[in-house]
């Protein structure tokens, strides 16, 4: 029996897609927010000599020495461009300065000047006093929360008795007792105790029940919970040691620190990448150029690469690598300016009526629409909201904030679940204190009002607000 070799040709085309090193500090720099862009301008300033920061405005270069901003150097000392001269490495273009979405005209003076906008993580105080706010309490209720929110520390505990207060204010003590007891119930459940166990008595009524073994642990047992004491626990609660063992497991869970996400080291401090403001009746669009260090190739250099042919090989390639370095890094900016606009103007094109009306009139929006409408990948659009922040004349915003999904009416139109959570706050807000609206009731004046919406959902909006539930809403005066 022979064996017989068969030799076969085989052609298969295979498409690859190479990221290079430029695409790839393209996306860094997309991604990054505007001071992570300062410090990334500052660093390749440091490591490029080819690089200057333009301190004052650029003059025209009637005789054509500036570089194209498409040029590349080559290592045989020639140039390459498709581009005619241009005046500066930084375009003129209109993604620069103010810009009319609408197609209206430019008016840089019409902009509101926002000296030092900062958007600042809520503290613990603000927190508590939105929810005062929220409650249905009486003025000298009020009054009296107020003064015990000013009087709990970092951790979340109150740091002044019940006495303290009442005499300072000049009211019961029972009454102070009442106003503190609602406000331990606000979110972070257990703020305002004023000590440990008092503050895992209330996460613990509230998680497990008053009738729970975790609570009568906490409440009779506590000096032998802190000393881990299992068996005097079990023989003093007729209970097996691994029954105690899982109480010890779920009071384990209750947080000691209520406050600790609010701590002040977290307080984050934001300046807006872009300025939405109306201009003679036409909104306009400006990125916030403050800060950013404008560049362009070296005036040394400029005139070096003239004379490239009487350098040495390793000069030319040196100078090779740190032109196209810095041209790219330059390009590589403006498109990320250039996006950032892009992506803008579709939101606003998209939300106008939250642009013209306010939150209560988010619609619902996802990153693959504004990908769609300016013809970019779903991925850019994600960089490019991440980080980036607008001044809108109703606040200040994450881009993220404008892609929410939403909730079917009966007219087919979609309504965007901020939106709906606004009109929950409202409704409470405006509902008698004595008979408080339960989930299903909003859901059913929701649904009057043509929005499709669950109990259950009323119930996940609401407590993402921060808003209790009906049945400790319960004001009788």
């Amino acid at each position: 029996m022979g064996l017989e070799i068969k030799h076969n040709l085989r052609l298969q085309q295979q498409l690859k897609i190479t990221i290079t090193p430029q695409l790839q500090q393209a996306i860094r720099l997309l991604q990054l927010t505007r001071l992570e862009l300062q410090q990334a301008i500052r660093n390749e300033l440091e490591q490029n000599p080819v690089l200057e920061e333009v301190i004052e405005e650029p003059k025209r270069d009637t005789e054509g020495e500036e570089i194209p901003l498409d040029t590349k150097v080559e290592g045989d000392g020639k140039e390459s461009s498709d581009e005619p001269d241009y005046e500066s490495l930084i375009p003129e273009e209109p993604y620069y300065g103010s810009y009319t979405a609408v197609g209206g005209e430019e008016d840089s003076e019409g902009r509101p000047y926002y000296e030092n906008t900062l958007r600042v993580t809520p503290s613990l105080a603000d927190h508590l006093m939105a929810q005062l706010t929220l409650d249905e309490f009486d003025d000298e209720e009020r009054k009296i929360g107020t003064f015990i929110i000013g009087n709990i520390d970092d951790d979340g505990f109150l740091r002044i008795t019940t006495e303290e207060v009442a005499e300072e204010l000049g009211v019961p003590v029972e009454r102070v007792e009442d106003v503190l007891r609602e406000i331990q119930h606000f979110d972070p459940t257990g703020v305002g105790a004023r000590s440990v166990q008092e503050c895992l008595l209330v996460q613990a009524e509230e998680k497990f029940g008053l009738l729970s073994d975790e609570y009568l642990v906490l409440r009779d047992h506590y000096d032998a919970f802190l000393k881990g004491d299992i068996s005097g626990i079990s023989r003093s609660l007729g209970k097996d040691e691994e029954e105690v063992r899982e109480i010890f497991r779920n009071i384990a869970t209750l947080d000691p620190k209520p406050a600790r996400n609010f701590s002040s080291s977290e307080t984050h401090y934001v300046t807006p990448d872009i300025f939405v403001f109306k201009v003679g009746g036409e909104w306009v669009i400006e990125l916030n150029e403050d800060g950013l260090p404008k560049l362009r190739i070296n005036s040394f250099y400029r005139e070096l690469i003239k004379k490239r042919d009487t350098l040495s090989k390793e000069e030319r390639e040196y100078l090779k690598e740190k032109v196209n370095s810095a041209v790219w890094f330059i390009k590589s900016i403006y498109q990320r300016k250039k996006t950032i606009y892009r992506v803008m103007e579709s939101i606003l094109k998209r939300q106008i009526d939250f642009f013209e009306k306010g939150p209560g009139h988010l619609k619902p929006l996802t990153l693959k629409d504004v990908a769609e409408d300016i013809e970019m990948h779903e991925s850019t659009v994600s960089r490019v909201t991440s980080g980036k922040y607008v001044q809108t004349p109703h606040g200040l915003f994450e881009l993220k904030y404008f892609f929410t999904g939403g909730l079917s009416r009966r007219d087919g139109e979609a309504i965007a679940s901020e939106s709906v959570k606004e009109k929950i706050k409202e409704l409470i807000k405006n509902e008698d204190p004595s008979k408080p609206l339960s989930d299903i009731q909003i859901a059913r004046i929701l649904k009057s009002q043509g929005i499709n919406i669950a109990r259950r959902t009323v119930t996940k909006y609401r407590e993402s607000l921060g808003i209790l539930p009906s049945n400790r809403r319960k004001k009788i005066f």
